[in-house]
């Protein structure tokens, strides 16, 4: 039950700084706001952002029931999850994470929004090279080796 705690609690804080609280910065930096009226960029937005939460809730989940652990790097999983989404591709989170902040993009039809969907891909991927993936390897060895022989890290194989 704790680790639901700990997995919610840093999962609010990820989600309210990096998913909500800057896009609002931009978005009021930038002078944009909500669009007047719902049309199909908005409506393609909301299906792509409602998707993409969906697929980092379900990392989350995952998280907790499999790994028991959290997303969190300083509280990571105690087992490799390697099941729920993680079978599909190595990463889904960053990617549904990803999702919502291009679908933000979509919705408000922002360039800047989405320069920062971009930098954000762009930092979860060095972050993946050079933290993650050495870490997961001195972790969990030759799971970890196998698993990624299986998956690919951001786009899903078609085997």
């Amino acid at each position: 039950m704790f680790v639901l705690v700990r997995a919610i609690t840093y999962a609010a804080l990820f989600i309210g700084l990096v998913l909500i609280y800057m896009p609002a910065r931009l978005l009021s930096w930038s002078g944009i706001v909500r669009p007047a009226a719902i049309a199909v960029p908005q409506v393609a937005g909301m299906v792509i952002g409602a998707a993409g939460a969906a697929v980092a809730l379900w990392c989350i989940f995952t998280f907790i029931s499999i790994g028991r652990g959290t997303p969190a790097p300083f509280d990571p999983p105690r087992r490799l999850v390697i099941q729920g989404p993680y079978r599909f591709v190595r990463n889904p989170m960053y990617i549904g994470a990803g999702l919502a902040l291009a679908s933000a993009a979509l919705f408000y039809k922002s360039l800047p929004l989405l320069a920062y969907a971009g930098f954000f891909f762009l930092a979860t991927h060095f972050f993946v090279v050079f933290y993650e993936e050495p870490t997961l390897r001195r972790t969990f060895g030759q799971e970890y080796e196998a698993y990624c022989r299986q998956v690919r890290r951001w786009w899903p194989s078609m085997n």
